[in-house]
């Protein structure tokens, strides 16, 4: 084999390489519980209101109650939202306390989501211009922090909860129950 060849045929494979190592790296699943900086810091200052009288609004002291809470951010326009709703229900169903942050939404287009998707919630704040999403560090809908008795945020799941998921948050909402 000539050195031109060789000079040719080297980049060649090291590109071919690194083409299958990335295609590879895109199949394996995306972690779905992210550290951000709020995880393991108080709840920040929430002070919404309800979305109407069966949902009161959420405000930060809600969420220092001594009960371990879910709270997810969601909304009416979100893809992922409606498909994550079986598995907000299954937590509820579980005995596990939710409440929603309607992000850039109506109490309208919310009312009829929920009728159509179900509702876990026990309160609903309504965040009209993303205060709450932002001052909470999340990065787009829907999201879902885990928030023990004392307001310290526990962990964030980013995206849609999946069905997958659901025993893994049973399992950090006992633990978060014991610490």
């Amino acid at each position: 084999m000539t050195a031109r060849r060789v000079a040719l045929i080297v980049p060649l494979l090291m590109f071919l390489g690194f083409v299958a190592l990335a295609v590879y790296r895109m199949g394996e699943p995306q972690q779905r519980v992210i550290a951000s900086k709020m995880v393991g810091q108080p709840v920040p200052a929430i002070d919404l209101v309800g979305m109407d009288e069966m949902h009161p609004g959420l405000n930060d002291s809600d969420l220092r109650q001594g009960t371990v809470t879910l709270v997810n951010l969601f909304a009416s326009w979100c893809a992922p939202c409606r498909v994550e709703a079986p598995q907000l229900a299954a937590l509820a169903d579980k005995g596990v306390v939710i409440h929603g942050i309607a992000v850039r939404d109506t109490p309208e287009n919310i009312a009829a989501f929920l009728k159509e998707h179900g509702d876990p919630f026990r309160r609903i704040g309504m965040d009209p211009n993303s205060k709450a999403l932002l001052n909470l560090g999340a990065s787009g809908l829907p999201e879902t922090f885990l928030i023990d008795g004392k307001g310290i945020i526990r962990k964030q799941y980013i995206g849609q909860i999946r069905p997958e998921q659901v025993p893994e948050i049973l399992k950090d909402i006992e633990e978060a129950r014991r610490s």
